[in-house]
Formats: C-alpha cells, sequence, structure tokens
C-alpha cells in the first residue's frame, strides 16, 4: 500500500534496508460496524523490532479506507509521512503481554462513513527501506457477504463458456441483484444463500453482486475475460512502444505494448466504453517477442480519448495476478484518481476528466494535436566551461507551485545572470507535492506543475533570454505505480500494489547497489537500454530541452548487491551503459549536456587501483577531443561550509584539475537540493568573538558574497541551489508547519521532503539590503564568468586556511599582457581582520573587476574585514569599462508621488510590487532618461520599485504613493 503514497525518498548518501514481516494481529470486537470503537492489537512476538531499526518500542500505524463498493480509497488523515508518521499513529505497548494496541472509532479516525473496509500495515517512523509489516485487509460491518465462487476476482473463459457464482450473508435473509457491464442480469430476494449459473459468455463481463440485509447494501465485484485465441500479425517497422500517430489519417492511431509472458491483451477504453470486446484484443508479432499491438479507427480528431490496457497471464506466478489494468508505460499524459482532484485549476485549466468506474492511472491519446509555436528553434547552448546552473524545485520555488511561477520570474534568473536552469523532476511522480524522485511515467509531465504547453512555453521564454534548460532525470528505480512494475509484480495481499517478480523483464527483484530506494531498474538489459532512450528523444525533440543531469549513476550496475564497496568501486559495466546513454543523447543533439550525479568516491574495495572517481574522470574526459564530454556533480558543501562558519578549509576539489578531468567538467557547488542550508548552520555553529558573530543573521549574510566569489569564478560549470543567492537559512528539515525536524533531534523525524515557506517572496528578500547585495555581488561575478574569457582558462588554488586565494589566468600565469588575462581571487573567512598578500603574479596596475579602483602590485598588504573579498585582474574588465561610461548613481523622484514618478537616468524596465510581493504593474523597455511613469491607476499605499538598467544591475525602493 505504501507504493501510491507519496513517500519519496530521495537519494540520501546511505540507505538502510529492512524487511517487511508478518505480524500476527487481532481486532476487537470482530466484526465490526464503522461506528464501533476498536482495538487492534498485534503480538509483539511475531515482531523484529531491532531490524526495522526500532528504539523504545516506537512502532506506527499506517492505514487506509475504501467506500462499501471496495473503491475509492482514502489515507488515514493522521498517517503523517512515510519517513516521519504521525504521533497520533503511535501504537500503545504492553511490556507485560508483549503486545501492541491502537483504539478508535473508524468513522472519526478515517474521518468519513460509508466504510466498507480498512486497511493497515505497521512500520517504523521512517518507514524507508521497508520498514514495515505486510499489509492488512478487515471487511467493516457486522452484515458481511463472502463470494465462495468465483473464487478469484478475474476468471479466464473461452467464448461460450459458463460461470458459477455462489455467495452467502451473515445477516440471514437478504435480497440478492446481480448486474454485469452495469446491467440486472439475475435477481433473488429473501434467500440466506446466493447461487446463479451465467451460461454461454461470449464477451468480458465486469460482475457486480449487490446484497441487501435490513436497509444496507454490500456489493461485491469480480470480473470474467474472454480468451481471444491466437491471435497474430506482424507490425510495420515504424511502430514504436506507445502510440503512434498516423500522420495522414486522424481517426486512426496504434498502440503497442511489450508484454513477455502475458497470454493475451485488451485494450479497454472511453472509445469502447472501458468494454472492450475481441474487437479490441491486441495482436501479438510473432517475429518481436511480447509485442502487442492494435490500431484504432474511428476517432475523432483532437477529441480526449482515456485507455488502460488489460494484460492477462493464464498461469500465473505464485502471488501474482492473473489480470493487470494498467496505463501505457510510454504515456506522455496520464490521469489519476489520486491525484488529479487535488490539482489546481490554475495549473492545469482543463484537466481531462478520469473515466467514471475506473480504477489506478489511465493513459491519454488525441489525434491531430497541433505542434507548438517556438519562438526560438535555433537556441545556442551557453558554452559547458561558461555553465552558472540554477537549481530549481518548481514546488518550492513561488506560491503556486507551478510551471507559471518560473516563467513569472524570469527576470529574477535574467538578473541574476546565469545562463541555465536545472529542474528537480517534472516527469509525472507519484502525489502532488513531491521532489519528484518518485517517478512513475517517465515520459508524462507532472500535471500538478501545469500542461505540455506551458512548459514548452517555459522552455521558449528561457531560450529567448539565454538560459539553457536541463532536466533531472531519475530513472534508476521506480516505485508501484509504475506500469513496468505492475505488469510483472508480487501481490501477495491481491490489492493491485507489489514488487517485481521474477518475471519482471525491466526491474531486479534485488537492488544491485546499497543506495537504492524503490525498485531497481536493470540497465544491462536491452528492454530497459530501449526504454530510457525512448525517454531522453522524448524530451530533446518534443521539449527542446537542452540537457539531462542523470540521477543516482552509481546504481546503473548489476555488481554490487549489498556490497558498499563495490558500488563505490570502478564498475566496467556501468562505465559503458552510460558512455551509451551520453553517445545516444548525442546523436540527437550534438551540443546536449550530459551532467551525472555520480559523486565519486577514492574507495578501492577491490584493489584494482580504480574507484569510482576514476569512472568519474573517464566520463568527464570522454570524447573531450570532439568538445563533448560528460560532466559530473561536484559537491563540495562540507568545505565551503566550514568557511562560511569561520573555521579553516580546504576547497581546492572545486576545480576540475585536482579530480584529473583533463577540461573543467566539473558541475561544482557549495549547495545543492540533498545538502543542509549553508546559512542554516552558520546560524547554528558559526564561530564568533566579542565583535564578530556570525550567529548574527545580518553577519552571517554579509559573508555569503565572498562566497559566491571563491566558488563561482572557478574555471568550469557552477550551480546555485535556488535562493543561495539572497542568503536561505530555512533547514533543508524544515517541516510544513514551518518548524525544523531533523534525524538528529531528541524527537527525531525527518521532514527533509515536507513543502517548504517562502519568505523569499512574501518578505520581499530582495529589498534587505544584506540579502540584494549576495544577489547583485553574486550576478556581477556571473557576469564575469561568463562573459570574460579568462574565466575558461587555467587555476591554482591556495586553501586549507581561512584566506583563500585563487589565480585563474590564461597563457602563463606570471606572464603580463594587454587583455584580461590574469584574475586573483581574495577573501577572508576569519572572524577577525586580516592582513592578505594578494601575491600579484607581475609588476604594474591592478583593477578591482567589481569596482574598478586600481592598486599597484607592488602592494604587499591589503586589510580585509571578515567576510570580504576582493577580485583583481591585470586589466580592467571589458564590461566594467562599458559600464563606467554609462553608470551613474540611480534615483527615483518625486516620493512621494502623486500621479507619476521619473528616474534620473536612462533605464530598461521597472517593476512595481505590492507590500506582499505581488506584481502589480510594470514598464518593460528602453526608457531614456527623466521618462515620466504613470501610476495613476494604483492605490494609495507603499509599494516597492524595482528598476532595473541595461548592465544587470537594479535598484529597489520603497515609493509613498498618494
Amino acid at each position: 500500500m505504501k507504493n501510491i503514497q507519496l513517500l519519496l525518498l530521495l537519494l540520501l548518501c546511505t540507505i538502510s534496508y529492512g524487511q517487511k514481516q508478518d505480524v500476527s494481529y487481532s481486532i476487537s470486537p470482530s466484526p465490526f460496524n464503522e461506528d464501533d470503537s476498536i482495538t487492534i492489537t498485534f503480538d509483539g512476538a511475531s515482531i523484529d523490532e531491532a531490524t526495522w531499526g526500532v528504539n523504545n518500542n516506537a512502532l506506527y500505524l499506517w492505514s487506509w479506507s475504501y467506500d462499501t463498493n471496495l473503491a475509492n480509497q482514502q489515507d488515514c488523515p493522521t498517517n503523517g509521512s512515510w519517513t516521519d508518521s504521525n504521533e497520533a499513529n503511535r501504537l500503545s505497548y504492553n511490556a507485560s503481554a508483549d503486545e501492541y494496541n491502537i483504539t478508535f472509532t473508524p468513522t472519526t479516525f478515517y474521518n468519513r462513513t460509508g466504510i466498507g473496509q480498512i486497511g493497515f500495515l505497521i512500520k517504523a517512523k521512517d518507514g524507508s527501506g521497508d520498514k514495515q509489516s505486510n499489509d492488512y485487509l478487515e471487511s467493516v460491518g457486522t452484515f458481511l457477504v463472502t463470494l465462495s465462487a468465483p473464487t478469484n476476482n478475474t476468471t479466464i473463459l473461452n467464448s461460450g463458456d459458463n460461470l458459477n457464482i455462489s455467495a452467502t450473508n451473515t445477516g440471514g435473509n437478504a435480497d440478492y441483484v446481480l448486474k454485469a457491464n452495469g446491467n440486472i442480469i439475475n435477481s433473488q430476494n429473501t434467500i440466506a444463500s446466493y447461487t446463479f449459473n451465467d451460461a454461454n459468455i461470449t464477451e468480458n463481463k465486469n460482475y457486480s453482486l449487490e446484497v441487501t440485509f435490513s436497509g444496507e447494501t454490500k456489493i461485491i465485484t469480480f470480473s470474467v475475460i474472454i480468451d481471444p485465441g491466437a491471435l497474430t500479425g506482424f507490425m510495420p517497422e515504424n511502430y514504436e512502444d506507445g502510440i503512434t500517430y498516423d500522420e495522414s489519417d486522424p481517426s486512426k492511431a496504434t498502440l503497442v505494448l511489450y508484454a513477455p509472458y502475458k497470454d493475451f491483451v485488451y485494450v479497454a477504453g472511453s472509445f469502447n466504453n472501458w468494454q472492450p470486446d475481441s474487437n479490441y484484443a491486441m495482436k501479438r508479432d510473432p517475429s518481436r517477442n511480447g509485442k502487442f499491438w492494435i490500431t484504432l479507427t474511428g476517432l475523432t480528431s483532437k477529441q480526449i480519448e482515456t485507455y488502460q490496457y488489460w494484460a492477462v497471464d493464464k498461469t500465473p506466478l505464485a502471488n501474482s495476478p492473473t489480470l493487470v489494468k494498467t496505463a501505457d508505460p510510454y504515456s506522455t499524459l496520464v490521469l489519476s484518481p489520486f491525484d488529479d482532484p487535488y490539482i489546481p485549476s490554475e495549473s492545469y485549466p482543463i484537466l481531462p476528466a478520469y473515466p467514471v468506474g475506473q480504477e489506478r492511472e489511465v493513459s491519454v491519446l488525441q489525434t491531430g494535436q497541433s505542434d507548438f509555436n517556438w519562438q526560438v528553434t535555433n537556441f545556442t547552448k551557453p558554452k559547458k566551461e561558461d555553465l552558472v546552473i540554477y537549481e530549481v524545485l518548481v514546488r518550492d520555488f513561488d506560491a503556486d507551485r507551478n510551471f507559471q511561477d518560473i516563467i513569472d520570474r524570469i527576470d529574477y534568473f535574467k538578473n541574476l545572470n546565469i545562463n541555465a536552469i536545472e529542474l528537480m523532476p517534472v516527469m509525472e511522480f507519484e502525489g502532488n507535492e513531491s521532489w519528484g524522485y518518485n517517478t512513475s511515467f517517465h515520459m508524462a509531465l507532472d500535471k500538478f506543475y501545469g500542461t505540455q504547453d506551458k512548459f514548452k512555453e517555459l522552455i521558449d521564454i528561457c531560450h529567448q533570454n539565454g538560459i539553457a534548460v536541463i532536466l533531472d532525470l531519475a530513472i534508476n528505480h521506480a516505485f508501484g505505480r509504475n506500469p513496468m512494475v505492475r505488469l510483472w509484480m508480487n501481490d501477495a495481499d491481491n490489492d493491485g500494489w507489489g514488487e517485481p517478480s521474477s518475471e519482471n523483464p525491466y526491474f531486479n527483484q534485488t537492488p544491485k547497489h546499497t543506495y537504492n530506494v524503490g525498485s531497481d531498474f536493470n540497465h544491462s538489459n536491452g528492454f530497459t537500454n530501449y526504454y530510457t532512450k525512448r525517454v531522453v528523444k522524448h524530451w530533446i525533440e518534443e521539449f527542446h530541452i537542452d540537457g539531462i543531469r542523470w540521477d543516482l549513476t552509481k546504481g546503473f550496475t548489476q555488481n554490487c548487491e549489498n556490497n558498499e564497496g563495490c558500488t563505490n568501486d570502478y564498475n566496467a559495466d556501468r562505465v559503458a551503459i552510460l558512455k551509451d546513454y551520453a553517445d545516444y543523447s548525442w546523436s540527437l543533439d550534438p551540443d546536449h549536456y550530459v551532467i551525472f550525479e555520480h559523486l565519486g568516491t577514492d574507495w578501492d574495495a577491490n584493489s584494482d587501483g580504480k574507484s569510482s572517481r576514476d569512472e568519474e574522470t573517464e566520463w568527464a574526459n570522454y570524447r573531450i577531443d570532439e568538445g563533448k564530454g560528460i560532466m559530473l556533480w561536484g559537491k563540495m558543501t562540507d568545505p565551503y561550509n566550514e568557511l562560511t562558519m569561520g573555521y579553516s578549509s580546504d576547497i581546492s576539489e572545486m576545480g576540475h584539475n585536482s579530480r584529473g578531468y583533463s577540461s573543467p567538467r566539473l558541475v561544482g557547488y557549495a549547495e545543492s537540493h540533498d545538502e543542509e542550508r549553508l546559512m542554516y548552520k552558520n546560524l547554528l555553529y558559526g564561530n564568533s568573538n566579542a565583535d564578530y558573530d556570525i550567529t548574527n543573521l545580518e553577519t552571517a549574510l554579509s559573508r555569503m558574497s565572498a562566497l559566491g566569489a571563491v566558488s563561482l569564478t572557478i574555471p568550469g560549470p557552477k550551480m546555485i541551489w535556488h535562493f543561495g543567492d539572497l542568503g536561505m537559512e530555512n533547514s533543508i528539515f524544515t517541516c510544513n508547519s514551518g518548524s525544523v525536524n531533523t534525524p538528529e533531534d531528541a524527537t527525531p523525524g525527518d521532514c527533509k521532503l515536507d513543502t517548504k515557506p517562502q519568505p523569499q517572496w512574501t518578505n520581499n528578500w530582495l529589498s534587505v539590503s544584506q540579502r540584494n547585495q549576495i544577489y547583485n555581488d553574486w550576478s556581477r561575478i556571473n557576469n564575469l564568468k561568463i562573459n570574460e574569457p579568462v574565466f575558461e582558462g587555467n587555476y591554482t588554488i591556495s586553501s586549507n586556511n581561512l584566506t583563500p586565494r585563487i589565480s585563474i589566468y590564461t597563457g602563463n600565469e606570471n606572464t603580463s599582457g594587454t587583455t584580461l588575462k590574469n584574475v586573483i581571487i581574495v577573501a577572508n573567512f576569519d572572524i577577525v581582520t586580516q592582513s592578505i598578500n594578494p601575491n600579484f603574479p607581475y609588476s604594474g596596475d591592478w583593477y578591482d573587476l567589481l569596482d574598478n579602483s586600481v592598486i599597484n602590485a607592488a602592494t604587499t598588504s591589503i586589510q580585509l574585514k571578515p567576510g570580504e573579498f576582493k577580485i583583481y585582474g591585470n586589466q580592467m574588465s571589458t564590461l566594467s569599462v562599458s559600464e563606467n561610461e554609462n553608470r551613474q548613481h540611480i534615483l527615483l523622484y518625486p516620493n512621494p508621488a502623486n500621479n507619476t514618478f521619473k528616474v534620473n537616468q536612462a533605464i530598461e524596465k521597472v517593476d512595481i510590487f505590492d507590500m506582499t510581493g505581488k506584481l502589480v504593474k510594470q514598464f518593460d523597455g528602453d526608457y531614456e532618461k527623466g521618462t515620466t511613469f504613470n501610476i495613476s491607476d494604483l492605490s494609495k499605499n507603499i509599494y516597492l520599485v524595482k528598476i532595473s538598467d541595461g548592465f544587470g544591475q537594479s535598484n529597489i525602493f520603497k515609493l509613498v504613493k498618494l
């Protein structure tokens, strides 16, 4: 049951594994009604708490309920999250009897009435790693109905066969009504037991047996599937798995499903009223083992249709289902009964309706779709060496949590001078508010963020502003909603969810590396390889994305089951698999960004002289002579946080040289989504003395500009985690409530995946001088990095202290030149003023690249206060020269203003916000000095006015409107 919850479980550094346990329990009273107080008691002797790492008998009930039709599943409102169960659901422990128990009234506990069945399991507070029992189901009501025949939910018959149906109830004489496909076919009144023979069955039937006693009705559902026999047919070579649209005939579409070990497959959908007959049995292509296909006809152009595959195995493995109803693994749009009711109409304005009477996800097809009108069709990607990537979680970026939020803030990115956005997974994931790493459909967008056209608009606008778009792809694992898990699964409790069976062609039953969550894809086989390449092709060709960040690449091996040393060692199979995926990406887009989250170590468990760090080097240097090379995530959080907290540290590994790469391919970063915020730790653990205290917010913020100076400048691609540029101090473990609960707390929890508050907008951080200073300083540094060729050159880093020095140069480090070819960066992360020798490599004047002040190389000592930095160049920056000639101090006048105001210099843009941070008026264009801006339509109030010039700089003013 946990497979349909919002539980993910991003890939942490280490993940322990438990084991599902079969636990003995009893319920009192039994049977029970929904308004009875019931007690569930679990036998402690049947529970191995140590396996789950449980201390102090901290076990919790995770529960859900169904309506009287055994449909409309809802979670218990007090479950909490999978990694942090709510204390309200903690079990009481009776030590003398070694028993756990919980007492509740179902109507209150589940906050609903009309309950037909409850389900539950017990788990550790953090259930990751399968620290849970099996699932258990109990019927609700003292009036219960038992179906004795058929014995299976799904019965396979040949056309013309009969079906015997028999049932009894606990109440006594009752009325029985049997329906097939919604029509009454038999009724019997005032009888204690029911029997009926449905003869000469020639069509698929969904039955419902409705039993009424004393005004209460119970419904039992079951089905018959007709074996269509051996239907074979050779399909054309151009048909791909999933949907192939007929370009010349919008009334046709072909569906292809790879389903080895299945005996036959039907397609059920809106086009056959969800009652498929033999005309909708798929053909099997005898030349392609396991490929089923069908061409649908009579479709209406542009009309949305929904469908599922009904895949049947007549002799399934033990604990595997006979019939699986599933959406298409290659869906580009899916509808979900679990998530769709909670998707705001503002994010997805015209969401197709989920088909009544169906269950689980369904796929959408639509012929005759119009092409998106791309404004940019020839986007030139920024050079890999120049990349400044801004990592974004759409859910936590702005209040509406959708793609439109990113579009509306495009100037925020542009003014920061980043040139790439990396979006955490936006593919259809389980639940709505997630990090996205529990992806269920890798080719579909998650509707909670918006429509396909809205996402294309976002990408197009980014390209119009010179910003590349990189997608985070989690294709190392999947969870229970994924069709490729469900088609071949163990489902012992028969609830329609399970883990991969031994027949599953895509997934390992046991993870082959030690950092796994969910079900582990086997990338060594051709089926997974084909699927992965289809996913890559879809996002490149359909959405024009510029790159992919491959999540948890350590999982792409088949060698390292239960072996962390092996996982961190060099694995030739992993190297070959991932090179193949890179090659395929480049075959579609020669300039495609390929980024691996490998986080290699120097661990060499096999004593073969190679580690996963060697894999990184091999990938970084791969096809580098062609201008390619794979980029690697380079985590440097701890060393940089030591500096910002005021402690000596070595930051030399922020650059590619220390890792053996022949070219800059290291995406170095001080912060990412998976690490604690630097500012949070600065405020908790920062160094201090009587005059300088880093645990003071303003002091801690004043040090973050220097962080950018000694990180973003180092040659090679760099990354910013959203709002690090504003000094975001909220812990990564901030809970939905705004409190902080870390795994190290006295009452441990883990709110890491919780939706985060957004003070950056509600408190208008851009108007806060200390935060605006970071933003503007980083903007200036990014501008230098991207536009000055010297930052693509070589470098040396002198650190392992509190005053790091970075030398960046082209040509010979110690030879002068007439262009900007040498840059010296020095910073003071101490808590006292330091005299620092810049050690200029040769004589002459040197220029501060941020303010153009001049210093002579003979100067051997400069005074830097705590948190100060300098960036010197042998020549003025070409950017600095042009700006120095044109910029002057910006003033807004009059203030207060009645109906108009003016600005004392030429500007590019004016944005006016109310005090909640809402944009209320905008002037966008090239405005001459003294232009009058009309605000007569604004009400009397205080506003924030952001004025942007043409040089990447901006100022914010408070304006009183009279």
